[in-house]
């Protein structure tokens, strides 16, 4: 069998195989947290396979003092929970069947690309399943598996985005879950509120830009001192109905009112026959595909930790 440390003699005498041995797979969910919103400002929490439940255990009021003598105080408070089940995603390449015949030195280079592509595209489902409940390859509502467990369904609290006042948005956002005594821990906006960040002028009059690091696509890691994520997965799927609303910008706790993992099995097969992406028969193309499975869960543990700025499409 092959795997990625090229260990093994040839390519050619596989036919299905697991390429990525357990470090491999701690690598590429390390390459996912670079390219992920919600991984890059939660942090990786490996789950197992069947799931696991998060307790969310509350407590109203404060801690009393007590007399001696005295009666202690009754208190409210209520237990619920938030499955995080992982959901299979897939990702295949083609390449041509001359690949079963080679080196394994020269096997080694196609293999690190698919790697890597598999890295990026693993952490581009999180954030668009996560935030907007589609599935990535269709951009249609994957009702079916997972239905209202994401950012757009379970977080109701909004702020009205407005373009020339991005950074009043944001602390108006962060204001509302300190009112209801969250916190905030990171931000996760669209390109495009990063651009608009980067056109307010200072408003003393100098009409320098108040946030400079943003001007010319900056990526700052930071903002008002809370980790910042600029992705365009954070606007992937926008709708262009002049009445939609488009979410633009996530602010919240990320690193605790949420979940995220993965299972650490990557299973990969070499396809050798047959049509098994819709793009024509294997043999007929001279062709094999490249196929990687994977595990991903998340889980909203609080959505009243989090608000979405949002974006209505003009009228005209």
């Amino acid at each position: 069998e092959n795997n990625m440390a090229g260990e093994t003699a040839t390519v050619k005498h596989t036919t299905s195989s697991t390429l990525f041995a357990p470090e491999q797979v701690a690598e590429i969910f390390n390459k996912v947290s670079g390219h992920s919103a919600i991984a890059g400002l939660s942090g990786q929490t490996p789950i197992p396979f069947a799931g696991v439940e998060s307790y969310i255990f509350s407590m109203d009021g404060e801690a009393s003092i007590v007399a001696e003598g005295g009666q202690k105080p009754a208190g409210d408070a209520a237990f619920s929970k938030v499955t995080v089940k992982p959901l299979k995603i897939v990702y295949q390449h083609r390449l041509t069947d001359e690949f079963m015949n080679m080196a394994e030195e020269i096997a080694l280079p196609y293999l690190q690309q698919f790697y890597d592509g598999f890295a990026k595209k693993a952490a581009r489902a999180l954030d668009i399943m996560a935030f907007k409940g589609l599935n990535p390859a269709s951009k249609a509502a994957a009702t079916d598996t997972i239905g209202t467990n994401y950012f757009d369904s379970k977080v109701t609290q909004e702020v009205a985005y407005d373009a020339s006042n991005v950074d009043d948005n944001i602390d108006t956002a962060v204001s509302t879950i300190l009112g209801n005594d969250g916190t905030v821990t990171g931000i996760a906006i669209s390109p495009a509120v990063a651009a608009d960040l980067g056109k307010i002028k200072e408003k003393t009059g100098s009409k320098l830009p108040m946030y400079p690091e943003f001007r010319f696509g900056g990526k700052p890691a930071a903002f008002g001192g809370m980790k910042l994520d600029i992705n365009n997965t954070v606007s992937f799927g926008a709708s262009t109905d002049k009445s939609a609303e488009n979410t633009v910008g996530y602010i919240g706790d990320f690193e605790h009112a949420m979940k995220w993992g993965y299972t650490q099995d990557v299973k990969t097969e070499i396809i050798e026959y047959g049509d098994p992406d819709g793009q024509g028969d294997l043999k007929r193309t001279n062709e094999i595909v490249l196929r990687a499975e994977a595990y991903i869960g998340w889980g909203i543990i609080d959505p009243s930790s989090f608000v979405r700025l949002v974006k209505t499409n003009p009228a005209s």
